[in-house]
């Protein structure tokens, strides 16, 4: 259906907010009016869903449903759906960001709460790590991201990922594992 007949009137679902969130064995789930808490073993977190839609808990699953016919009602359906599974996945099993380091001296290591990367600057990058996060070095040019909160891991790891960022001639900088780097030629003689 095409967005000119369906801004006529017609109400067309969420494909992702009809879904509702399957709550795993070791999820306690509280919904009072508009805020919503999930905790797990992982942590316990908390939102605050928007007035153009409500959730409900019914038989071990939240299903949220629009509260009008409106363009931000449709789109908020959606997005608290996505983020209700996503607290939920959260405090069960944990969101997980791998950055990987490439370049001569290019290095990283954990003291404490603080994160210190040498990243060819004329002084050492100290990055103190956030509550709710867990980073980890396993070697000095890897870099484990953890946490129960979806959106704090990605802000987390964009930050270090933006103190050198992957240039394009050598490939030298801070990247995602798997991230790919598209290349460029230097200059010729």
């Amino acid at each position: 259906m095409s967005a000119a007949k369906c801004s006529a009137g017609c109400s067309e679902m969420s494909r992702v907010g009809k879904n509702p969130v399957p709550i795993p064995e070791g999820v306690e789930v509280t919904i009072d009016g508009a805020a919503v808490s999930v905790s797990g073993k992982l942590g316990r977190l908390e939102a605050t869903i928007a007035p153009e839609v409500s959730a409900a808990l019914d038989n071990g699953q939240v299903s949220v449903t629009p509260l009008g016919e409106s363009k931000r009602a449709r789109q908020m359906w959606g997005l608290t759906r996505s983020v209700i599974n996503n607290m939920v996945v959260g405090v069960s099993q944990g969101f997980l960001k791998n950055l990987q380091i490439e370049g001569v001296g290019y290095r990283a290591a954990v003291e404490g709460r603080t994160l210190t990367l040498d990243l060819g600057y004329s002084h050492r990058v100290r990055y103190p790590i956030p509550d709710g996060i867990e980073i980890t070095c396993e070697r000095p040019t890897a870099i484990r991201v953890a946490g129960s909160d979806r959106q704090a891991v990605g802000q987390v790891a964009a930050e270090i990922r933006a103190f050198r960022k992957p240039e394009p001639y050598k490939g030298k900088g801070i990247r995602y594992v798997g991230e790919y780097v598209r290349r460029k030629e230097g200059k010729k003689k």
